[in-house]
């Protein structure tokens, strides 16, 4: 008689932490998602216990943190997996790797919610099948992820593109939010920026060209950057703001303004509606990015 072996089911846990909300999700090594739960970002002892009970029903085989920062990525050092000096109110110096390792024995996989995100389009979205991307999100601050050469990038600490100083509109007198820099990308160009620049949500601006008009400006000012230095093969902007319905086409026009023709790549000068694109994994991003650092930290 022939006996059939059970193949044992992987489940992989993928936490995305945002300074608003929180999402969970079990998944696999395909990204696919089987189950998930959200819920807001309150202080660290609620908002974990509610992580630890999502996942505490499942035998998971390792577990992918994507979260906001700054964060501790240096394995040799005593705080690896923390979260350091974020402004976000009581998560100062909270030990995110550790406080899961007391709950789950498993292998643990930790970024940036960038780096996650980016790591997941080149997974299962828009990057896959290339070598390096970059992945921006514009939304209550800017942040952007990037891989070169399959690696998420790291160095000192890692990647905090979202606080670049930009070359300012000759029209604009806005001063920026920034508490740390006034008026760098984030301080002239983020959700909470075009708040306070305009006294009204972006959601309520939506038919107000020059709203979007500067703010294309400033984020293809970024992004002309960001291709200098980095030269990715795809670009990748998410978040919120950005499903505004001209802001991408504009994005482009600024991008290929600011390069002026100093890249002659038929990518950007042809095809540039496919170089700078929405996530192809939607609003999944993020949340399959950290179902993408659970696989890779089963194989390290």
């Amino acid at each position: 008689m022939l006996i059939k072996s059970k193949v044992k089911k992987m489940y992989l846990g993928a936490i995305e932490a945002g300074g608003t909300k929180f999402v969970c999700a079990v998944g696999d090594s395909g990204g696919n998602i089987h189950e998930r739960v959200q819920f807001p970002t309150t202080a660290p002892e609620e908002t974990m216990q509610k992580v630890i009970d999502f996942f505490k029903s499942y035998s998971l085989d390792a577990i992918g943190i994507g979260t906001f920062g700054p964060v501790d990525l240096n394995r040799k050092s005593q705080t690896y997996g923390y979260i350091t000096s974020t402004p976000k109110p009581h998560w100062t110096n909270f030990n995110f790797v550790g406080t899961i390792q007391k709950y789950f024995h498993v292998p643990i996989g930790f970024d940036t919610d960038v780096n996650a995100a980016a790591l997941g389009e080149l997974f299962w979205g828009r990057a896959k099948g290339k070598n390096s991307c970059i992945y921006m999100t514009v939304g209550t601050g800017i942040g952007v992820g990037a891989i070169v050469e399959e690696r998420l990038v790291h160095g000192l600490l890692h990647p905090e593109m979202g606080h670049i100083l930009v070359r300012r509109h000759p029209d604009d007198t806005f001063s920026g939010i920034c508490p740390f820099h006034g008026d760098c990308l984030e301080g002239l160009a983020s959700g909470p920026a075009i708040e306070k620049r305009w006294g009204k949500r972006g959601a309520d601006l939506s038919e107000q060209d020059e709203v979007w008009e500067l703010k294309a400006f400033y984020l293809g000012q970024a992004i002309a950057q960001y291709i200098l230095i980095l030269s990715p093969e795809q670009v990748i902007v998410g978040g919120g703001v950005t499903k505004q319905s001209t802001l991408l086409s504009r994005i482009h026009h600024h991008v290929l303004n600011h390069l002026n023709g100093y890249v002659q790549h038929e990518v950007i000068l042809k095809h540039i509606h496919d170089y700078i694109t929405r996530p192809g994994l939607g609003d999944n991003a993020g949340i399959c990015g950290a179902l993408a650092l659970a696989k890779q930290a089963l194989l390290e």
